[in-house]
């Protein structure tokens, strides 16, 4: 365990793999793993059959070690909500309301998280671990990572670098599926320029977006919520302090703590087994189908608009923000150089934020009481 942290290391410092995250991960992978460090207990937070702690709590409160309380915030979920209240603050839903048929290319990019969790229900996972692997496929770390914690805990640690992994090579896995499945000519369509989208429009979207979505699926609340007030608070211009501190050193200090806190949780007995490597298998997979549903879906735009719609675009609804969009304008610039793809993906860019939210709460008003 701990050569393999050593290699995520190298991944993160010398190869830039999503680095703001891995590298936490692969540190707090190699402290949990040094023997007698004291840093980490996974018995504290191990549940026997009747679903009661093998351990009190109040001998976590007197023994407990540093990673054990930061691992409190993903135990009780609260890292990855605030997480997405950074990315609401640092990200712009202009494009999304300028179009709001992008949100359907948001919507088609989950079909990977959907396909790959009934691949891992064939294979053997229960269905709880294959809501967990599926959830990958919508490429949003904090979502897997909210979703695993209450239904697989015990994959943690592995469904977390298998979706800050395939976040990192997006630049290296879209582009090949983008081309092999559009025409030469869709990959040099140039779109019209979106409309100007005004301040009052932008300040009532995330209300009722809250509102509608919370209200028919309550377990998406966390996330979804957060991810809206978020982008409130950059939207109104009235607590522009707080928005640039949710922007800047509050993401970094949540990111750190919870790299760190579930880097802890690879143990040996956890991550070296057979099924790490099946989920970072099925990752792939749910990752690729993904982006494929996407980029089809654009290609059905395209023939609806008779020709308006880049397909390039679809790619873009997975939830990697704005990492997937800007591939998107990589790949159409290449085609053409007068092409100028980057705002038109950020729509279906923020949908899939969404979307990926709404798939964790599906997942999680099935079977989050059934755990």
């Amino acid at each position: 365990m701990i050569l393999i942290s050593c290699v995520l290391l190298y991944l993160a410092i010398v190869k830039k793999y999503e680095p703001l995250l891995l590298l936490p991960i692969a540190f707090g992978m190699l402290l949990t793993n040094l023997p007698m460090g004291g840093i980490y207990h996974p018995e504290f937070f191990q549940l026997q059959p009747d679903g009661s702690p093998m351990v009190p709590f109040s001998q976590l409160v007197k023994k407990g070690g540093l990673l054990d309380f930061l691992y409190l915030g993903v135990k009780f979920g609260i890292y990855p909500p605030l997480i997405f209240m950074g990315v609401g603050a640092m990200t712009d839903f202009g494009p999304l309301i300028a179009n709001p048929k992008s949100i359907l290319l948001g919507a088609a990019a989950q079909i990977g998280v959907f396909v790959t969790f009934i691949g891992s229900l064939l294979l053997g996972f229960t269905v709880f671990e294959a809501c967990s692997i599926g959830i990958i496929g919508g490429a949003d770390g904090p979502t897997a990572i909210f979703v695993t914690k209450t239904l697989a805990p015990h994959l943690l640690s592995a469904i977390a670098v298998a979706a800050y992994s395939y976040m990192a090579l997006i630049p290296i896995i879209q582009p090949p599926i983008m081309k092999a499945l559009t025409t030469k000519k869709e990959r040099q369509i140039v779109m019209e320029q979106l409309r100007p989208v005004s301040k009052t429009e932008k300040i009532v979207f995330p209300i009722i977006v809250s509102i509608v979505v919370c209200l028919i699926l309550p377990d998406a609340t966390p996330l979804l919520g957060m991810l809206m007030l978020g982008n409130l608070m950059r939207e109104t211009g009235v607590v522009e302090r707080l928005s640039k501190t949710i922007q800047n050193e509050f993401m970094n200090i949540i990111t750190i703590c919870l790299g760190v806190s579930v880097g802890a949780t690879a143990t040996a007995e956890n991550f070296l087994s057979l099924g790490t490597i099946y989920i970072i298998f099925l990752g792939l997979i749910a990752f690729a189908i993904s982006t494929a549903g996407g980029v089809l879906f654009g290609k059905l735009m395209c023939k609806l608009t008779g020709g308006k719609v880049n397909p390039l675009i679809g790619s873009a609804g997975v939830s990697a923000v704005p990492m997937a969009a800007r591939v998107s304008q990589v790949v159409g610039q290449k085609e053409n150089p007068k092409n100028f793809l980057l705002m038109h993906a950020m729509g279906p860019n923020v949908a899939g934020v969404i979307g990926s939210a709404v798939a964790a709460g599906v997942f999680l008003s099935m079977f989050a009481g059934k755990v």
